[in-house]
């Protein structure tokens, strides 16, 4: 997953290059940049859904495909063979595979309880998530060393799902 985002980070540099240069970017290059981050970052969060992974390749291909032609018609393939080499850098970097999440029945877990897995990460810290799920009333559990498993009442997942989202938005 890592390697999309570095390759929607590079056409993203590339785009706003474009810009500085006084080029137009067509508004489609643009949605299609934004699409690909949203589904970038929906995919991060429930790799179930393989089909995210095509629909990232498609727009990334597109937004590739029309800065390129753009960047060379514009400014001269040795300009665009620059962004080519950190697209084609970024998309080999390796990806390490995820570790198969249960899904379904968690042991343990109340039957009348909501709940939600979250992937703990750089972005995301196991001590302030806890204490954002304690002060909302919420239970907690580690599950292996990578995720946290909250639950409680739908309402109180809901707002911590919200407040998670907001802290993110701010940095």
């Amino acid at each position: 997953m890592d390697s999309y985002e570095e390759v929607w980070k590079a056409l993203d540099e590339l785009a706003a290059t474009l810009r500085a240069k006084g080029k137009t970017v067509p508004k489609e290059v643009v949605e299609d940049l934004r699409s690909a981050k949203t589904l970038i970052n929906v995919y991060s969060l429930d790799h179930s859904k393989l089909e995210t992974l095509s629909q990232i390749e498609a727009y990334l291909g597109n937004v590739e495909q029309k800065l390129f032609y753009l960047a060379e018609a514009d400014f001269g393939k040795e300009f665009a063979d620059k962004y080519l080499e950190k697209i084609v850098k970024a998309r080999s970097k390796t990806q390490t595979p995820e570790k198969a999440t249960p899904s379904g029945l968690i042991p343990g877990l109340p039957r009348d309880q909501h709940w939600i897995r979250v992937k703990l990460d750089e972005d995301i810290r196991r001590d302030e998530l806890e204490a954002l799920a304690d002060s909302l009333s919420l239970s907690c559990k580690t599950q292996d060393k990578d995720f946290l498993l909250i639950y409680g009442e739908e309402n109180k997942i809901k707002r911590l799902i919200r407040k998670v989202a907001e802290e993110r938005k701010r940095s």
